[in-house]
């Protein structure tokens, strides 16, 4: 049997900053044991996708700017912190920071929410040539783009927390 709070503390921030998706799968029945980073996915990403377009959006709105101001004043969760210095988001050059912001700052006025996207393996160049690329998309396609990417970073998250299938 799966401990609720166990489940919760371990599970609850792998959609960031949005514990109810982990509440929802768990209270859903979604979620069984043995605990592999693909079953709990698929359950937390089902839970994602049951979630009102208003919830959705506060999910995406969670996620911090890339290389933005809570990275600046060292305030990112730890696995946002990781997945941004992976990257090599945490030593921009002053133009390199510059452009970010300038990037960051029209997306989320056309968008609403920050640009989001699984970082693992990319550098900073392919972000940001993804970054001016996705800032052409209609609002729909890029809302969906967004929450795809969203998904991909729980996984990969889940990934490190457990063993594969």
């Amino acid at each position: 049997m799966i401990d609720r709070s166990d489940f919760l503390a371990r599970f609850g921030g792998v959609f960031e900053h949005s514990p109810f998706i982990a509440e929802r799968a768990l209270d859903a029945g979604a979620v069984s044991e043995p605990l592999t980073a693909a079953g709990v996915h698929a359950a937390l990403a089902d839970a994602f996708r049951a979630a009102s377009h208003a919830e959705q959006l506060g999910v995406l709105r969670a996620h911090p700017d890339l290389a933005g101001k809570l990275a600046v004043a060292g305030e990112l969760t730890e696995d946002s912190r990781k997945e941004q210095a992976g990257a090599g988001l945490d030593r921009l050059t002053p133009a390199e920071h510059a452009r970010f912001t300038a990037l960051n700052t029209s997306y989320t006025e056309k968008f609403g929410f920050p640009f989001i996207i699984a970082v693992k393996g990319l550098g900073k160049d392919d972000i940001l040539a993804a970054f001016e690329t996705r800032i052409g998309n209609s609002a729909e396609v890029e809302f969906e783009t967004a929450k795809n990417q969203v998904e991909r970073i729980a996984l990969l998250r889940l990934n490190a927390l457990l063993p594969g299938d």
